[in-house]
């Protein structure tokens, strides 16, 4: 009975009529591989690696769908090595045992090699990821994990240690592109049918994979499951990518004009100090497949443009926020990025550094020909200090209060410039009252650098 059950379940998995469009396709070289060029460009070193067959363990790092499993299996048959593959979902150290034993076996009866390919290995705690240091160390197997998470945060430093960690990042428009051209063609050449898909209704697919090549394909197929066939051809509509996504489809397309309007009135909405408004664009974002990272990543421009120093916390925890979603994911981590947008709404406000910075940057361009005055340069050696370079500079921390009242440090063409002009809100109101404050000693000093 075992050996039936056995046969039956061979004969399915090689049988590609039962598999989904997404394993139908799943590269089988590099050369058909789409993304990541970032580590795998002609001449880098893991293709080196691979195309020679000396692979060593690795860990990657990365989204759904960015082809995790696929490079593994590449890795595989490029080192003439079987693959077993473990996924911490759904094994245990029974299931570890069995891989590694499998393995050694392998080695000694069939002198091949064993790729253990563990899915969402940061799943595994602590001694079940151990069980597999003594065999990665003795080489029974090439050992390959693949992590939706930060590994520094979630894998053993003693598996780090013995691997290789690559970073996989989300497909771009183009790699998703590539992907579902790569889809339609094998569609017209299997089943003789050619597949129609307009442009605004590929862009909108490509939107909803938001960077995942495994979900485009999926949606792909779900749609070709509902679309009528009619003299050899289908037609793709929106209204079909509409009834197979279960959500509605993002209003926008990335890089596209309704894109940046949503991020506009997100930054808006903070900026005019509006919690509720931010949160519903915020949220409008994420159900459009937006990146939750982006508008973090916003989040850090509006801590220095729109609040600034009348209250520096904002750009910290705006960095804690990012911190979070990386460390525990979407769905904590969205909340995480929803407390940063709140708090920034509620925030002070002030664009004085962003508007003195502008200025300076400006300033500088125009005054770069102007020499640095001769009491801030230099002196590094006797030539230097013979020719008066740090001459009659003023050393603040000897001065009384920690400042040099009446000292300069422009070049004197440009010596009452002010550039930096902090508000009466939040910390800046401080701030503004010690500049204030300074100010006035400078002026009643009798030790003006320029006077």
């Amino acid at each position: 009975m075992t050996n039936v059950n056995g046969s039956l379940d061979l004969a399915f998995a090689e049988n590609d009529t039962f598999k989904p469009l997404a394993a139908k396709l799943r590269p089988k070289s590099l050369a058909e591989y789409e993304g990541q060029e970032h580590i795998l460009a002609k001449g880098m070193p893991l293709p080196l690696a691979i195309e020679q067959g000396k692979v060593h363990s690795i860990i990657f790092w990365g989204p759904p769908g960015t082809g995790k499993t696929t490079i593994a299996e590449i890795i595989a048959n490029h080192a003439n090595a079987d693959i077993e593959r473990v996924s911490a979902v759904t094994s245990g150290i029974k299931e570890i045992r069995q891989a590694i034993e499998n393995a050694k076996s392998r080695a000694i009866h069939q002198q091949r090699r064993t790729v253990l390919f563990v899915d969402e290995v940061h799943r595994f705690n602590k001694s079940q990821q151990d069980a597999f240091l003594p065999h990665i160390e003795d080489g029974t197997i090439i050992f390959i994990g693949a992590t939706t998470e930060n590994p520094a945060f979630e894998l053993n430093q003693a598996i780090l240690s013995r691997a290789r960690v690559y970073t996989l990042k989300k497909l771009s428009e183009d790699n998703l592109s590539n992907v579902l051209a790569r889809a339609l063609n094998y569609q017209k050449e299997s089943s003789q049918i050619e597949v129609e898909i307009s442009a605004e209704t590929k862009k909108q697919l490509i939107a909803l994979a938001n960077g995942d090549a495994r979900r485009l394909l999926n949606l792909l197929e779900n749609c070709l499951e509902i679309s009528p066939i009619s003299d050899s051809k289908q037609t793709l509509s929106k209204e079909q990518l509409v009834q197979v996504a279960g959500n509605k489809i993002a209003l926008y397309d990335k890089g596209g004009d309704a894109f940046y309007d949503l991020i506009s009135a997100f930054h808006k909405s903070v900026r005019g100090s509006n919690p509720d408004a931010a949160l519903y664009w915020y949220a409008r974002i994420l159900t459009g497949g937006g990146d939750a990272l982006y508008v973090a990543r916003r989040l850090l421009a509006i801590a220095s443009e729109d609040i600034g120093n009348a209250d520096p916390r904002a750009m910290q925890l705006a960095i804690n926020a990012w911190d979070t979603f990386q460390r525990v994911g979407p769905s904590e981590g969205e909340r995480a990025i929803a407390q940063a947008t709140v708090y920034m709404a509620l925030a002070p406000k002030s664009n004085a550094v962003y508007s003195a910075f502008s200025q300076a940057k400006a300033l500088a361009k125009a005054t770069s020909d102007l020499d640095v005055p001769i009491h801030l340069k230099n002196s590094t050696s006797a030539i230097t200090k013979e020719l008066g370079h740090g001459s009659e500079y003023r050393y603040a921390h000897d001065e009384p209060g920690g400042f040099a009242a009446g000292e300069n440090y422009f070049p004197e063409d440009i010596a009452n410039t002010v550039l930096y002009q902090p508000t009466d809100r939040g910390l800046e109101k401080q701030l503004r009252d010690k500049l204030n404050y300074l100010n006035q000693l400078d002026q009643q000093s009798n030790q003006r650098r320029y006077d």
